[in-house]
């Protein structure tokens, strides 16, 4: 009985590690995507997207064919993959075309209120539970964000209202995916996910590449092969590591937690760029910077707690009617 009441437990905790596991990569990915594109001299973003996509499709071939009957089956994998890879491109698409109207502060703000959507979305298909303490998680971590934004200057736009809608196509796009993953996996158990994540760079390459042809002819990013075998490195190792690895560890930990933990979990960034700023560049931040840090910690161990709580609860009542069921077949 010990070891059922604290199964939920550990598995939540180790949905945690996992999170906290892609938000080290994340930040150790910038650095190397900041010396791929300045010290490397290799801008050259697409080109990277389509390595990684090719590296997710590549673990897909190393699956065997035995599915369990509890899990998704190949078809129902290929048309969720199919979902996913329009909602992410969407979501990716606005809030990265929302830096061309908008600052970076008001597009970072913005993109943040993806945790309410997540609990609004969430809450609406009954993958969320909707309580005062998950709203208040989510304002705080909110308001971090707002903090840390504004402590860096930045230049007017042209034409931030666009700007501003696209952000927030972003995160009601993000909203949408977590929750359809969440919805329809349910758990962990239930998905082959090298074999998903396989499917996504397929449909991605297949729905994608008319844009290499655009984009080289257009002169935006003309194509040209990485040079130099430490740049070789860096671009397959971050499209490993940074993505495909990151990405697994990233539905892992939706899966054995919650989406709306995992969209506050994100902004741990924040945080630890601070703390790598102090060790390892001297640099100490504003108080505003620190304050903006701190609430988005509190945001985060504040939906932890009641997650965990639920999950918890969820267990026992569980329990309780299994036991409930062998009595009743005893009688």
């Amino acid at each position: 009985m010990v070891d059922t009441d604290r199964q939920p437990r550990r598995r939540y905790f180790g949905g945690v590690c996992a999170l906290i596991a892609v938000v080290f990569i994340w930040v150790s990915s910038s650095f190397a995507m900041n010396s791929i594109f300045g010290d490397q001299e290799y801008n050259k973003p697409s080109m990277q997207s389509r390595l990684i996509i090719r590296d997710s499709e590549s673990n897909n071939e190393q699956q065997d064919g035995d599915i369990n009957s509890s899990k998704l089956s190949t078809t129902e994998t290929i048309k969720l993959s199919f979902a996913f890879c329009i909602l992410w491109f969407c979501a990716n698409y606005t809030t990265n075309a929302s830096l061309a109207y908008t600052t970076v502060g008001s597009s970072t703000i913005l993109s943040s209120t993806s945790g309410l959507f997540t609990l609004a979305i969430g809450a609406l298909f009954h993958v969320e539970r909707f309580s005062l303490i998950r709203v208040v998680a989510v304002c705080l971590s909110f308001l971090g964000v707002v903090l840390v934004s504004h402590s860096d200057t930045s230049e007017p736009s042209d034409a931030p209202l666009l700007g501003d809608m696209l952000a927030l196509a972003g995160a009601f796009f993000y909203g949408c995916y977590t929750t359809l993953l969440k919805l329809r996996i349910g758990d962990e158990s239930r998905i082959n996910m090298p074999l998903f994540f396989g499917f996504v760079g397929a449909f991605n390459i297949l729905l994608l590449w008319p844009f290499f042809f655009i984009l080289h002819f257009t002169g935006v990013e003309t194509f040209q092969i990485p040079h130099g075998a430490i740049l070789w490195a860096t671009i397959l190792l971050n499209a490993f590591i940074g993505t495909f690895l990151s990405d697994y560890l990233w539905l892992l930990a939706m899966l054995m937690t919650s989406p709306l933990v995992v969209t506050l979990g994100i902004s741990l960034t924040i945080p630890l760029a601070l703390v790598g700023d102090v060790l390892f560049k001297q640099i100490v931040p504003g108080l505003q910077y620190a304050a903006g840090a701190i609430l988005v910690l509190i945001g985060f161990f504040a939906v932890n707690t009641v997650t965990l709580s639920d999950v918890e609860q969820e267990a026992i009542y569980a329990d309780r009617t299994l036991v409930s069921q062998d009595d009743d077949n005893d009688e």
